[in-house]
C-alpha cells in the first residue's frame, strides 16, 4: 500500500454509496455482511456501506513509472454501532514494484 498518484491522468476512482435503509438490499451489501459475519464471527446487519475503486491507480510519483498500476477497494459498512472496512485487491491487480516505492520502512495502521 503507498500513495497513488493521478496526477499525471492515469487511472480512475469511483464510489458508491448503499444505504440500507429499505426492504431491498443490494448484492454487494449482502456480500459484505456474509463476509463479516464468516470472518469475524459476529452477527451483522449494515445500515450504510460505501464501496471506493481503484482503478489502475499509479503508484506515487507516477511521472517516474505509470504502467505498473494497481486497482483495489476500500468498502466501508456499519450497522450504527460497529463500523468495519474491508480491503479488497484484484487478484494479480497490486502490480506496484514495492522495491520502487518512496516509502522504504512501511507501517500499516490508524491512530
Amino acid at each position: 500500500w503507498d500513495d497513488a498518484d493521478f496526477s499525471q491522468g492515469v487511472g480512475t476512482t469511483w464510489y458508491q454509496e448503499y444505504p440500507t435503509l429499505s426492504s431491498t438490499q443490494d448484492p454487494l451489501v449482502h456480500d459484505v455482511e456474509e463476509k463479516i459475519e464468516k470472518y469475524l464471527k459476529t452477527p451483522y446487519v449494515a445500515k450504510w456501506t460505501l464501496k471506493v475503486t481503484w482503478e489502475k491507480a499509479p503508484a506515487y510519483p507516477s511521472r517516474w513509472d505509470d504502467t505498473r498500476t494497481s486497482t483495489y477497494q476500500a468498502v466501508l459498512t456499519t450497522d450504527g454501532n460497529c463500523s468495519f472496512a474491508l480491503l479488497l485487491y484484484q487478484d494479480g491487480g497490486m502490480r506496484w514494484d514495492y522495491a520502487e516505492l518512496a516509502a522504504g520502512n512501511v507501517l500499516i495502521g490508524f491512530t
